[in-house]
């Protein structure tokens, strides 16, 4: 087994980052603003949240965080975007998901200017991705494609099996692959396929997304294949401090004596989305400055 460590992916691109925002605040003479909003005291949430911006203040980007209350209404919350949106110290606008089941998420969404819309969720930046043009692309998926570059993983006609039919990872990472240049052949498998077995094992990629521990172990995946592995889930451990574990979809250990490569949990995507996140904001408020 080989370990696709993504740790030296991120910080190759906070560091073309951090480098760029230099010489956007050079000229332009203001830092990207990042303005991300929190509703509720999910535990998981405000984790990523914390991390995010830790992040935004090592790029030198403008930070704003906004905490509501679990019980806010989708009013409040509709009209605190709409005060981001037209605030022009603000490039990038991040609402943490999920949200409280008494707010519309996609609603939600939708508020969000496409323009400022960080995490390349909103319709019009969906439809973009579909018909290949130029928009903002959702950070996992993103993140994904640096994995695959810097390692230099062959996509160019290769088998691409998605495990994950989300409109977070599994939908624009099928986009992202079926581009011209990259030129993958997808199947997008989801908890109905009934022989899932019969797609990894022809895959020479296989991405798995289902946020659910042990999707797949070694038994399906072929040699010589690579897994990415894209899961993030707390496993009850007492034996750690704070109770749990993190492990991915792919069952990782199985795959110890196997010629595969595949990427840790934790460690692994999941520092790639912060660190898209950070390039997102960045391109942004370029493309705004050229207004």
């Amino acid at each position: 087994m080989k370990r696709l460590s993504c740790k030296i992916v991120a910080q190759n691109v906070l560091l073309r980052v951090k480098k760029d925002t230099e010489l956007f605040i050079e000229k332009e003479h203001r830092a990207p603003g990042l303005a991300v909003v929190l509703v509720g005291n999910n535990p998981a949430s405000e984790s990523y949240v914390r991390q995010k911006t830790i992040k935004a203040e090592e790029m030198g980007f403008v930070h704003f965080q906004y905490t509501l209350s679990e019980d806010c209404k989708e009013e409040e919350l509709l009209a605190l975007i709409d005060d981001l949106n037209n605030d022009e110290a603000i490039d990038g606008i991040l609402v943490q998901l999920p949200l409280p089941i008494s707010i519309d998420e996609k609603k939600i969404i939708n508020a969000i200017s496409p323009e400022k819309d960080v995490d390349g969720f909103t319709e019009i930046n969906t439809g973009r991705l579909c018909i290949g043009e130029d928009c903002i692309v959702p950070c996992t998926p993103a993140g994904i494609m640096e994995i695959l570059s810097y390692y230099k993983i062959e996509t160019k006609g290769k088998n691409v099996t998605i495990i994950g039919r989300s409109n977070i990872v599994g939908k624009p990472m099928a986009m992202l692959l079926i581009r011209k240049g990259i030129d993958a052949t997808v199947s997008i498998c989801h908890s109905k396929t009934v022989d899932l077995k019969e797609y990894t094992l022809c895959a020479d990629i296989i991405i798995v997304a289902t946020g659910s521990p042990n999707t797949i172990d070694s038994s399906f995946v072929k040699d010589g294949a690579t897994v990415i592995d894209v899961g993030v889930n707390r496993i009850p451990d007492n034996t750690k401090e704070k109770g749990y574990r993190l492990v991915g979809d792919a069952n990782y250990n199985s795959f110890e004596e196997r010629d595969v490569q595949i990427t840790p949990v934790p460690g692994g995507v999941g520092l790639m989305t912060v660190a898209m996140l950070m390039a997102n904001t960045l391109e942004i408020a370029k493309a705004r400055s050229m207004r």
